[in-house]
């Protein structure tokens, strides 16, 4: 709780965005896969991509889970060469009961601006979608996120501030970066190399 009183939620990103990142955690026993992919905004072609292994050292805890995943995504991240404007990832970022979830303690401690993409929703109450694409999460009378149709006729994903950017934003954003599939793109391929590595090393312990 008392990080969350330092994350940012108005917009610090920049009008042009060249490189947009995605972040996943996987896991395989006690070793966390953290992966990062960058991808150029205008065509979501992969520029650059990496992945660490790293011994899990907190257990699962509901609502804690960003601080078993914030460590391995940390590490991936400070191996890019690129400096992308946003990352997108996957989990919450302030629609989390402390404020504080994966998107925004990784956001706070990376000191980079990022978007939280969750595909459940974990507190709040969507309200009426009114004919858009997307619809506001409220708790306790505050916007905290929105559910947003990235293709219709599918689940919704739930999007909230992580780390300095307006709500407004990371919907276009969110938005802009989905193609054919519900997920937006960068976090689609972190989650794909993720679970890529995930398999070679559930395959090499047999």
């Amino acid at each position: 709780m008392r990080l969350s009183k330092r994350i940012i939620r108005e917009n610090g990103l920049p009008k042009n965005i060249k490189f947009v990142a995605g972040v996943d955690v996987a896991y395989a026993g006690d070793t966390s896969i953290g992966a990062v992919t960058v991808l150029n905004f205008d065509s979501f072609s992969l520029v650059e991509s990496h992945t660490v292994y790293f011994k899990t050292r907190f257990p699962y805890v509901p609502t804690l889970l960003s601080f078993r995943e914030v460590p391995p995504a940390l590490l991936a991240i400070r191996k890019l060469q690129r400096k992308p404007e946003v990352f997108m990832v996957d989990g919450q970022g302030i629609a989390h009961p402390y404020r504080l979830g994966f998107a925004s303690h990784l956001g706070l401690v990376a000191d980079v601006p990022t978007i939280g993409v969750a595909k459940s929703l974990l507190c709040g109450e969507v309200e009426s979608f009114r004919g858009k694409r997307w619809a506001p999460i409220t708790e306790g009378g505050e916007v905290i996120g929105a559910s947003v149709i990235t293709e219709s006729g599918k689940k919704p994903v739930y999007v909230s501030v992580g780390h300095r950017v307006s709500l407004e934003r990371a919907i276009e954003l969110v938005l802009l970066c989905t193609g054919v599939h519900r997920i937006p793109e960068p976090i689609r391929k972190a989650h794909m190399l993720a679970n890529e590595r995930k398999r070679k090393l559930m395959t090499m312990h047999g």
